[in-house]
Formats: structure tokens, sequence, C-alpha cells
């Protein structure tokens, strides 16, 4: 009977990051090395998973598998949960001390309109990457080079284009979708465009360009670190 206990245990409750770190140790290690840095299976200790964007896709993962990777069908969903919790704390960058002062970061960052492109727990516009965990996922030096260089550190896949159409209108934005015949934009404004590129006059590709402007310049130096430090402040939700 404590056997069935535990199993019931294990079927309940919130996922438990040290049991996800136990069932990671002995089942998943073997493939992915014992703190996700990879080996015959694909390093994991990045904050961005490929085949696993969001919690769900990572516990359907787990639960299911993929090609060469088995589902874990033995483990129950609290199991599975703990597993994705562990895996998603692999990629998360630890704690640094910093110089510079958040509460004046804050007021930085609202000073020069951030929230016009980025979002932070639901408040601001998402033309930019949504940042209310930022801290977790880039280290305090590469928050400095991305407001300083914001080209320099593209995420994978970002690209950022300008669509002439036949009236000789220029669209600028992110692309959103692409495939041979058509390609989907959001501009600065939040709004989504599609085009047939036979119907353009004209497609490019601003590779190396970024639409968010660079601080340097506009900040002392004091002022950046500022703003870096309430950037790296940005954990997320505990």
């Amino acid at each position: 009977m404590a056997g069935v206990g535990a199993r019931l245990i294990a079927q309940t409750g919130e996922p438990d990051l040290e049991s996800g770190r136990r069932i990671f140790e002995s089942q998943c290690a073997l493939c992915h090395g014992q703190t996700g840095t990879g080996g015959r299976g694909p390093g994991l200790n990045r904050p961005k998973l490929d085949k696993a964007p969001d919690e769900e896709a990572l516990r359907k993962l787990i639960s299911d598998g993929s090609g060469e990777m088995p589902g874990a069908w033995q483990l129950a969903a609290r199991e599975v949960a703990s597993v994705a919790l562990y895996v998603r704390s692999l990629g998360k960058v630890p704690p640094e001390i910093l110089p510079g002062d958040t509460e004046r970061g804050a007021r930085a960052y609202a000073s020069k309109g951030c929230a016009g492109c980025h979002m932070i727990d639901g408040k601001g516009q998402g033309f930019g990457p949504e940042l209310s965990n930022i801290g977790a996922r880039r280290s305090g030096s590469h928050l400095k080079q991305t407001l300083i260089k914001p080209g320099a550190t593209l995420p994978q896949g970002f690209l950022y284009v300008a669509a002439v159409t036949a009236a000789g209108q220029t669209v600028r934005g992110i692309r959103v979708n692409e495939d041979v015949f058509t390609i989907q934009i959001k501009d600065a404004g939040g709004r989504f465009h599609s085009f047939r590129k036979a119907d353009l006059k004209e497609l490019r590709r601003l590779r190396g360009e970024s639409p968010m402007p660079s601080f340097e310049g506009s900040l002392t130096g004091a002022e950046l670190d500022d703003l870096v430090a309430y950037l790296a402040s940005l954990r997320g939700k505990p």
C-alpha cells in the first residue's frame, strides 16, 4: 500500500524541482547530459528549446517523445511537470550582482518609452520581445550589449524586413511567417500585413538590423547600468 500512496502523491499536487532533477538524472541524463549540456540528445541548457517553445509543448514532448526520443509513458502527470520544471531551470541565468539601481532603471525604462514595444506582466505593447522573465534568460552583459548594439544580439530566426508594394508603399516590420509564395509581417504598430511575393515591387531582408534603437549616447554609463539592473531583475513569477 505504501507504493500506491506514493504513486497517488506523484499524480497530484504542484510540480517539484527536486523531484524533477532526480527523475531527469536517472532517466534523461544518459542522452542529454547530467546538467542538460547535451550528448546523444540535444543540449537543454538554453533559454528557448526549438521543439518545446512553451510549457505545454515541453510536457507533451516529455510524455509522448519525438523521433529517437522515447516517450515517458511511465511517469505520472505531476512527474512530467516536475521534469519540465527542472528542464526549464537548466536554461535560466543565475542571479548576478550588477552595478546600477533597479528602481532608477525602472524609471529609465518608463521615460525612454520601452513599453511602446515591450510587455512586462501584461503591460505595454508586443512588437518587441516579452520581458517579464528576461533576467532569467539573458545575462547582464548580454542585456547591456543589446541596449548598445541591438543588431548584434538578434535572436535566432529573427528577421527585420521591408516590403515595397506595387503602389510604392513601404511596410517595415518583423517577419512572422514566410513560405515560397507569401510573407506575413508585423509592423511597429502591432498590425499584421500579408503579401503575395509576386505582387511586391521589392522585398528587402534587413539582416543584422533591428527596429530597436541604440541607447548608446542617449543614456549615461550610470543610467545604462541602472536599466540593465532593472531588466536583470525581471525573472518572472516565482
